[in-house]
């Protein structure tokens, strides 16, 4: 089944908006060569997967892309866009740059978009929730949202380029040093990958 795949990717990003990044992989260099995010279908599993649909939410907007399935295309394709733009705003960050203005635009309108069919929720501090958006577009709403926080209140200068592919991560390591998305990963296969080279040239005794 097409959506498992997106259960067996890894939130390594530490950031919403930065997992959203995540769905699509490759490596460090180029364009990317696989994405979980195939459908509609995928969209809302990858929500309740990173944490901001409930499996109730994720039913009922099942149930509303099966009725008005164009809807649902047309989201879809919308999320995609919206994953481009995002990609405009944290690869250059990451790189040390900045990002341009039409993507930053673009992110403005989306979050006034967002805000607009939010709620501020009380918890132990108030927060934005959309918990009674019904609507399609529901997934994209936290996604956009994350960003926004991201950007005006995160660590910028944490935000990092995996050494081994295209993800990106917020480097919360004490020294700022850590260059993989995930040890298990592309750590690993780094460490393989020196292990080999290594014993490769070694003068043989």
């Amino acid at each position: 089944m097409e959506t498992a795949r997106v259960t067996r990717m890894r939130l390594v990003g530490g950031d919403l908006a930065l997992d959203f990044l995540n769905t699509r992989a490759g490596p460090p260099v180029g364009p990317p060569d696989d994405d979980v995010l195939t459908g509609y279908a995928e969209l809302i599993a990858w929500s309740v997967y990173a944490g901001t649909l409930t499996e109730t939410q994720a039913a009922a907007l099942r149930r509303l892309s099966r009725g008005s399935p164009d809807s649902a295309h047309t989201v879809f394709a919308q999320a995609l866009r919206t994953r481009d733009y995002l990609d405009e705003v944290f690869r250059p960050l990451a790189a040390g740059e900045d990002p341009g203005a039409a993507a930053l635009t673009r992110l403005r309108d989306d979050e006034a978009d967002a805000l607009a069919h939010a709620q501020l929720m009380r918890g132990k501090t108030f927060a934005w929730s959309w918990r009674d958006d019904h609507t399609l577009a529901r997934p994209l709403r936290p996604v956009v949202h994350a960003a926004v926080q991201l950007l005006t209140t995160g660590a910028l200068d944490r935000i990092k380029r995996c050494a081994g592919c295209r993800f990106l991560f917020i480097d919360e390591s004490k020294n700022r040093s850590r260059r993989w998305c995930s040890m298990d990963d592309c750590g690993t296969a780094e460490k393989i990958r020196r292990y080999v080279e290594v014993r490769r040239i070694r003068p043989r005794r």
